[in-house]
């Protein structure tokens, strides 16, 4: 009999964003998918290396705050060694703004959501082979539409046309924004999904929320094929990178 997979949710920060509902959706999600998820309300639940390299999977749930250098890289060296990351909306990429090695490793950082509340669609990628979009056609949402500078690496799945609200972004050419994206770390399987400001979006969008349980999943797989294959992180390192 195979261990029991292991989950981190760290949850805190800007309360509008409603950390507590969606962590609580969030360990709801992974444990029915048979998962022993850990819950916390601290960054210190990033200190303890070896149990952040136990796991399957980090989800981090903070919008805003501080992190600190030490606390980052173990969150760094445990996603590069395998363990997969997922998360949402201003949960995993608003989160630690003076902190540009968290940025590196989410692959984007959130800076406006022009109009507020609005209503637009998200369009899925079509000419992508991923089981994390599989089926699921474009659809519109009622939510912030996130604004975000994107690593170049990441993989996009599903994208959303601004300028939609009038701002003074509208006087550049249209542009297709990332939503959801996937991305490596080392060897661990990175996922991102910028919906949700709220928890209820994933009650009026079916398939954000598909979209969220299929990505976590994905992320968790990155953990099984380093331990199978062997995988070193040791590769990455470098010492002339500083935190």
């Amino acid at each position: 009999m195979s261990e029991q997979k292991k989950a981190l949710i760290v949850w805190g920060g800007w309360d509008g964003h409603e950390p507590d509902k969606v962590a609580a959706r969030f360990k709801k999600m992974l444990e029915d998918e048979g998962l022993a998820v850990t819950v916390s309300d601290t960054l210190e639940a990033y200190a303890d290396l070896d149990f952040l390299m136990s796991l399957h999977l980090i989800c981090p749930v903070w919008t805003g705050g501080r992190l600190s250098g030490d606390l980052c890289r173990n969150v760094s060296r445990a996603v590069a060694s395998g363990v997969g990351m997922a998360g949402n909306h201003g949960g995993m990429c608003d989160s630690f703004r003076e902190n540009t090695e968290w940025q590196f490793i989410t692959g984007g950082n959130w800076v406006s959501h022009p109009g507020g509340i609005i209503d637009y669609t998200v369009n899925i990628k079509q000419t992508e082979q991923s089981p994390i979009t599989e089926g699921i056609e474009d659809f519109a949402v009622k939510s912030e539409q996130y604004y975000l500078h994107v690593d170049p690496a990441v993989h996009v799945l599903a994208t959303t046309r601004f300028p939609n609200a009038v701002y003074y972004h509208a006087a550049n050419p249209p542009v297709d924004m990332p939503v959801v994206w996937t991305k490596m770390w080392g060897h661990g399987r990175v996922f991102y999904n910028s919906l949700g400001h709220t928890d209820d979006v994933f009650e009026l969008s079916p398939a954000s929320a598909m979209m969220m349980r299929r990505g976590m999943l994905w992320a968790i797989e990155g953990k099984d094929i380093a331990l199978r294959e062997g995988l070193d992180a040791s590769v990455f390192e470098s010492d002339k990178k500083n935190y």
